[in-house]
């Protein structure tokens, strides 16, 4: 694997990390800002529009540039993002710096993904995608919690600033890793990546992304509750136990870049069949502490088994021009988030219990496969399609020469 991976392994880190560490500095900042933490919580929300928002947007403004100064741009973005995020003197200017560093993370991802598959093998390429997402799993292990831990010991101000230096990192990584050579313009320039928006199977795609990373957070949205209420583990425990889902998400992507390599379809329906059945038991594993805690490293594990193949899927979908397909996919991770969130809270609100969001999960999951064979089917159909074509023209190439020889 070329070593322009960890780069973009760098810059995934960051990325990761200031999304994520918001969750566990939601008190400080709203001590702070002298707000209520519900107040705090939009501050999520405004990273996450910032995404939605800016995954198509930057894709498509900078589609006549390498792909390689496109990159350097986003992280030079994100790091103007969380340096504003650190001196932000009031909620208003915090909200807005926010959705600043929220604007590259889809468009970084979804130009990384393309860079990363061009510059290996064709039978290495979902491995490539699930190096460059490991920086962001590895953040919800070491990421998160060491810049929480900054946050409460040096004030949460810190914990941006040393975000942004990770940025500063990743921008020197980039710069020096990352040949010009393999990260040239697209050739398709706006139209042609608006034109790959159309296609049905690249709806179909995304369509299973919305569903499949929906089903993960109606559940993962309200872990903690199901950790302390349901399996009986104090709060100062959860920090630990949402590090063993990184662990799993780690794995998980790890195995899913692998097996996609081999089978792409197969590895997809697999890792959402594996969700469902991971999600269904929650009400039971969530009984004792030890099975509860492996139910959380299951979760990550089978929801991130997915993540590479659905990247792929959808670069794949739109092959003559990739990247704001590959970034829109991005966007659709972050709708699947405030979505699945949503669905998940209105199960516990309507009263059917704290393991309730799980079970939401869990017909969201099976509500992907359903998307996902919708794909199948529709492949399908285009390949018998073709084939038939093929053979109507192969059987009148003789009619064909003999006329020409007559």
């Amino acid at each position: 694997m070329p070593l322009a991976l960890l780069a973009l392994a760098v810059g995934a880190f960051g990325i990761g990390t200031t999304e994520f560490v918001m969750m566990g500095l939601l008190p400080d900042v709203a001590d702070d800002l002298d707000i209520s933490i519900p107040t705090a919580g939009h501050l999520v929300s405004a990273y996450a529009l910032g995404v939605v928002i800016g995954a198509p947007l930057l894709a498509a403004a900078t589609t006549r540039m390498s792909r390689r100064s496109v990159l350097i741009g986003l992280m030079a973005l994100f790091v103007l993002g969380n340096a504003l995020s650190a001196v932000a003197p009031g909620e208003i200017s915090l909200l807005a710096a926010r959705f600043v560093s929220g604007l590259p993370h889809g468009a970084f991802f979804g130009v990384g993904a393309v860079v990363a598959t061009g510059m290996v093998a064709p039978e290495r390429k979902a491995r490539s995608v699930s190096l460059m997402f490991l920086g962001l799993t590895v953040a919800n292990i070491v990421g998160v919690p060491a810049a929480t831990a900054m946050g409460q010991q040096l004030g949460w101000r810190a914990t941006f600033l040393g975000v942004s230096a990770i940025g500063v990192a990743a921008i020197a990584a980039l710069v020096v890793l990352i040949p010009r050579e393999n990260a040239p313009a697209p050739a398709a320039g706006l139209r042609g990546e608006l034109a790959a928006l159309r296609s049905l199977p690249v709806w179909l795609a995304l369509g299973t992304t919305v569903a499949g990373f929906g089903a993960l957070f109606a559940a993962y949205s309200y872990i903690t509750p199901m950790l302390t209420d349901a399996a009986g583990f104090a709060d100062t425990s959860v920090t630990l136990l949402l590090a063993l889902f990184g662990v799993g998400a780690t794995a998980g992507n790890l195995l899913g870049g692998r097996l996609a390599d081999h089978s792409l379809r197969g590895t997809l329906f697999g890792g959402l069949a594996a969700l469902v059945v991971v999600l269904a038991l929650f009400p039971v594993l969530m009984r004792t502490p030890v099975t509860a805690a492996a139910s959380v490293a299951l979760l990550g594990m089978a929801a991130f088994v997915t993540g590479s193949p659905l990247q792929l899927m959808v670069m794949e979908k739109a092959t003559a021009a990739p990247s704001l397909a590959s970034s829109a996919n991005q966007a659709a991770f972050n709708l699947a988030n405030a979505g699945g969130a949503w669905i998940g809270g209105l199960a516990l609100a309507a009263g059917f219990g704290v393991t309730s969001p799980a079970l939401a999960g869990a017909g969201l999951a099976v509500l992907g496969l359903g998307v996902a064979g919708a794909a199948w089917a529709v492949d399908r159909r285009a390949a018998t399609t073709a084939t038939a074509h093929e053979r109507v023209v192969a059987a009148h190439v003789p009619e064909e020469m003999e006329r020409v020889r007559g």
